[in-house]
């Protein structure tokens, strides 16, 4: 018998280096949406046009006032740093203490919206600046607690807010502390909601 013969193993030339370009452009594919996004959060101007937002930009953005400029405190005088406030997206309003009917529908409004939120409820939080050294009604506490509540000066507020809106609007504040959204008297909630919804959903912070 002769033996076996066995086939030549067949060789193959050098392999080629895996190119890494596919797994580039998956990246930059990915982070497109998140640069962009950012981008049109801080630089509203460049919107695409029919891309719009029911509240106003406040332009420029305004951070948090230091105490000397806005003196706060809790209803109980102890002084509160509105530094703490933030990481979180705050919805801000601004009324006497007693809080008539259009102080009240502020409230319920930022309350109802804040709950509308769903999974995002830690992500927010509510602001009432009382305007005044009077009581706030018992009512009131109980009806929107969750609400901090704060006292300050209306003429140093008025500063950072919007003197003819003071006790008008609805601002929102952003988690860096920046005031960049104004709402008008009246507010429609719906739309409100439509507002933070897309913050929310396009933030990459708070």
């Amino acid at each position: 018998m002769q033996p076996s013969q066995q086939s030549p193993r067949q060789t193959s030339g050098p392999q080629k280096p895996r190119s890494n370009a596919p797994l580039i452009w998956i990246i930059v594919i990915s982070l497109i949406p998140v640069i962009a996004a950012f981008v049109v959060y801080y630089y509203p101007s460049l919107q695409p046009e029919g891309q719009t937002n029911y509240g106003s930009f406040v332009q420029p953005q305004k951070p948090l006032p230091g105490p000397d400029t806005l003196k706060v405190t809790t209803l109980d005088g102890k002084p509160f740093d509105l530094e703490t406030i933030k990481g979180q997206w705050v919805f801000v309003t601004a009324d006497n203490a007693s809080c008539e009917e259009d102080c009240a529908k502020k409230l319920f409004i930022i309350r109802n919206v804040h709950a509308m939120t769903g999974k995002n409820v830690e992500r927010l939080a509510r602001v009432w600046f009382v305007t005044d050294d009077e009581p706030v009604p018992e009512k009131v506490l109980e009806a929107y607690k969750g609400t901090l509540m704060l006292r300050a000066d209306p003429e140093q507020l008025a500063q950072y807010l919007d003197r003819d809106g003071l006790e008008k609007s609805i601002w929102i504040i952003d988690p860096l502390g920046n005031l960049i959204m104004q709402y008008p008297e009246d507010p429609d909630p719906l739309r409100i909601r439509k507002d933070i919804g897309k913050l929310l959903h396009n933030s990459r912070i708070g």
